[in-house]
Parts: C-alpha cells; sequence; structure tokens
C-alpha cells in the first residue's frame, strides 16, 4: 500500500494523513470548491477539487472519488466518519474498482446500518438486548398492544436511523399516536426509510460503548470502552474512557459482548459497538458503528495504539499482533467536541470567520485540529472546528488539564461549546461521576452558563484590580 485517498475533510481527514505519513505512505486529498484553501488540502501529497461544496456534488460522489483514485494509482481510500464512511455501495464499489476500502466489508455495513438487521443478526449470540420488538411497525393499534407490554414510557426509533432522528420518548398512550407519526415522517426525510420499532424506553441509561479490532485472521480484540453519556439532542459533545462506573467485570463482559456483535457480521477493521447501562449496571445491545468514530483518540491514548495505523495494518491483510491480555488501560483520557454552534441559543451552528484561532499546548493536550486562523467556517458540512482532548494518571488530573486547556483555546468571531464544555467539566455531577444521558436536561440552560461565566469575569476583574494594586504599590515605593 503505497498510496491512499483520504475521502474526507477536515481534522479527521488530517489525522489519517498523520499516520499514513508516519507509515510511509503517500496521501491524496479531495476537496470542494469551499475548502480549496483548508489544511487538509495543503497537508496531503496531492489533492484534486471533486465538485462544488453542497456534500452530493463533493464528498458524497463515490464515483468522481473512484475516478481521482483510479487516475492517481491510489490502492486504497480510507472514508473517515460521516460522508461515505457507513455506505455499502461505495464500499462495493471499492472492491469492483480493486481499490482497498478501508473499512468493513460492504455486507457487514449493510447488516449494522439497520437496526433491526442488526438486532437479528446478534440475537443468537445471547446478547442483552432492550424489551421491545424487532421488527418494524406502521399500525399504531399494533403498537399500542407492544407499548402496553412492555409498559411506558416506550421509545419509538428509525431503523435506518442515527443522531437522534427518528426518535421519540412517548410517556403515555394518548401521546402515541401522533408522536409516531411524527417519527416515521422525520426517518422518511433522514433516511428516505420510514420504517420504525418501539422499545422499553430506559430512564436513566448512560451510554457506553466499546471500541473493537478485527482482522482477516480470525482475531477480534476490545480496546475497553468510552463514556458517552454527555450528550445534546441526542448527539455526543463529551467522551471519555475509561468510564468511572464500570467494575473490570462488567468491562470484561461488555468487551466481550462486542466482541460477539462483531464475529456475528463477520466484522473487520475497526468498530464500535454502543450499550445503554441502566441504573443498576444492566447493559443492552443499542448498535454498532461501523467505522472510526469521532472520539476514537480517548480510546487510543488510554489503550497506547494508534487506531489508524491497525486500520490500514488490517486492509493491508497483516494480523493484529497484539493479544487480548495484553492490552492494560493506562490513565485517562477526555475529549470535547469543539462546535461552532452557539450553547446560549441551543447549539444552533455559528457560522462566520475566525479572527482569532489559537490553540492550547503542553504535556497531556491533544487538539485534533481542521481549521486555522482567517478562515470562514463553511455552512455546508458538520460545524465541528477540532476535538480537545486532554489525559493524566487520573480522572481528576485531566478533568483539570481540560479546564486549564479550554481557557487556553482562544477563538474569536463564531461562537463555540468551549464554555459548555468548561461548564461540565466543572460540574459536580460530572466531577463526581454521578450522571447520565440526562445531564444536559437536568443541569444545563443558557441562564445557568450566563451565570457562571459572569461570575468567571467578576473574579478575573477582581484579580486583576488586586493585582494592578499591588504593582502600583511597588512603583510608588522608591519614591517614599
Amino acid at each position: 500500500m503505497k498510496k491512499i485517498l483520504v475521502a474526507n475533510r477536515g481534522e479527521i481527514a488530517i489525522r489519517v494523513m498523520k499516520t499514513a505519513q508516519k507509515m510511509g505512505i503517500k496521501t491524496v486529498a479531495v476537496f470542494s470548491t469551499a475548502d480549496r484553501n483548508a489544511p487538509h488540502v495543503k497537508f496531503a501529497d496531492e489533492a484534486v477539487c471533486i465538485g462544488e461544496p453542497p456534500s452530493n456534488q463533493s464528498y458524497l460522489r463515490g464515483d468522481k472519488i473512484i475516478e481521482v483514485a483510479k487516475k492517481l494509482n491510489v490502492d486504497a481510500i480510507h472514508p473517515g466518519y460521516g460522508f461515505l464512511s457507513e455506505n455499502a455501495s461505495f464500499a462495493e464499489l471499492c472492491e469492483q474498482n480493486n481499490i482497498i476500502f478501508i473499512g468493513p466489508r460492504s455486507k457487514a455495513i449493510k447488516i449494522m446500518g439497520s437496526k433491526l438487521a442488526a438486532k437479528e443478526a446478534v440475537k443468537h449470540y445471547n446478547i442483552p438486548m432492550v424489551p421491545g420488538i424487532d421488527e418494524a411497525i406502521t399500525d399504531v393499534s399494533k403498537a399500542k398492544e407492544i407499548a402496553k407490554e412492555i409498559g411506558f414510557p416506550i421509545l419509538i426509533k428509525a431503523s435506518a436511523g442515527g443522531g437522534g432522528k427518528g426518535m421519540r420518548v412517548v410517556d403515555k398512550e394518548s401521546d402515541l399516536e401522533s408522536q409516531m407519526n411524527r417519527a416515521i415522517s422525520e426517518a422518511t426525510s433522514a433516511f428516505g426509510d420510514g420504517s420504525v420499532f418501539i422499545e422499553k424506553y430506559v430512564t436513566s441509561p448512560r451510554h457506553i460503548e466499546i471500541q473493537i479490532m478485527a482482522d482477516s485472521h480470525g482475531n477480534v480484540l476490545h480496546f475497553f470502552e468510552r463514556e458517552c453519556s454527555i450528550q445534546r439532542r441526542h448527539q455526543k459533545v463529551i467522551e471519555e474512557a475509561p468510564s468511572s462506573i464500570l467494575t473490570p467485570v462488567l468491562r470484561a463482559k461488555m468487551g466481550d459482548a462486542a466482541i460477539k456483535v462483531a464475529k456475528s457480521c463477520d466484522y473487520l477493521g475497526a468498530g464500535t459497538v454502543e450499550f445503554l447501562l441502566d441504573e443498576n449496571h444492566n447493559f443492552y445491545f443499542l448498535e454498532m458503528n461501523t467505522r472510526l468514530q469521532v472520539e476514537h483518540p480517548v480510546s487510543e491514548i488510554i489503550a497506547g495504539v494508534d487506531l489508524v495505523e491497525l486500520q490500514i495494518r488490517i486492509a493491508r491483510g497483516e494480523a493484529l499482533s497484539m493479544k487480548q491480555e495484553d492490552l492494560k488501560i493506562q490513565g485517562h483520557a477526555l475529549e470535547l467536541r469543539v462546535y461552532a454552534e452557539d450553547p446560549l441559543n441551543d447549539f444552533l451552528p455559528s457560522v462566520g470567520h475566525l479572527d482569532v484561532y489559537k490553540l492550547p499546548f503542553g504535556e497531556g493536550i491533544r487538539v485534533d485540529n481542521g481549521f486555522e486562523e482567517g478562515m470562514d467556517i463553511p455552512i455546508y458540512y458538520d460545524p465541528m472546528l477540532s476535538k480537545l482532548i486532554t489525559y493524566g494518571k487520573t480522572r481528576d488530573e485531566a478533568i483539570q488539564l481540560m479546564i486549564k486547556a479550554i481557557d487556553n483555546y482562544h477563538i474569536e468571531g463564531v461562537k463555540t461549546t468551549l464554555p459548555f464544555g468548561k461548564f461540565v467539566f466543572e460540574h459536580e455531577a460530572f466531577v463526581s461521576g454521578n450522571f447520565d444521558t440526562h445531564f444536559v436536561k437536568k443541569y444545563y440552560s443558557p441562564e445557568a452558563l450566563k451565570q457562571q461565566t459572569e461570575l468567571e469575569a467578576k473574579i478575573a476583574a477582581l484579580i486583576a484590580v488586586k493585582q494592578y494594586m499591588k504593582d502600583q504599590n511597588l512603583v510608588r515605593l522608591p519614591n517614599q
């Protein structure tokens, strides 16, 4: 494998290219006209424009990407996450054109891409699942029967869903019909597939996911868990590894279950198996993401591996060189997704110009970044600027370092999730580890964030005045 095309943009494109370069592999970037001057374009050995800014005219054009790959004699394509990363047709297109797809086979992508097909695949492996119905449903009267059987509250979920779309919590029977129609409508417009299913709503869940890696020689390993319970609009904002509540016994059980999920669909490469953990520490299979996750750095740090390097080696046909017993958790890692969003205005995107963009640095700080000062943030894509990652020997050390890193991350011109991140990392519920997926609903409000920001500004002003008075006294002393 001498040349890899990275079919993505932003921080993940640079992240993949860094490892490829470290391995002596040449890189090709693709870009839309909106990203002409983006850092990932400059970072690659070669770069080719593949279309206009909208994704469906550029980053989602699998045919154009294959065309570029063939023209430049590319051996393999890494899809990153998002865009074409979980597109079975694109994986097949790569296979048909003798280009290695650095990811799972198309069959596994198809199975795990449908929540219903995934449930069907794993149910033979005795993996716990949330009580509910494992078939698509559109009949409201049948839905009412099922809901009564498993008991309210229930969750209506889109089979092809993700990112919280096509998902509705229903507390009572009288709301079922309207919420079901909404979920079907939302799923149809978001995924082109209106099939939904019903399951019991776990009231105080934690979102725990297991990182797995499978080679073509029958080896499957897990690289421990990530805690992903801090979410807004059912999407993760903060992740950490390991989780503060998993015991070694529970970790081993969940790791074993994740390996079985991978085996159920003959998996290859990097994947993540997601579970819900209830207040009694019972876990239930949720879904599998057939790609590298946004939050993979926290797993890399605690396991001491480069997951992208392992992806590339597996795609080349190599066997995993380590065994499960060789892997040990080292320290603690946290990640904050730095989005150009306004946490004071319902986390709506805040597009604009990066007048100031200065990254924090130092021991224990890692920034996977896709932007630079002076750039405009395009409106066409996900508004994530970077991922801020800190790691320490202990969870407390990683938290303190994260708060310091947030203070040293200077962005002007757009609103970001940095103040929200600081609010979370300083909150007693997060520090104690006693939180669930309802953290934002329970504790966060724009008013609470404003109060915290104002208090910090007052303290900073008092310190500045005190320092000024001290400096004035020092200046006066020689004249007395």
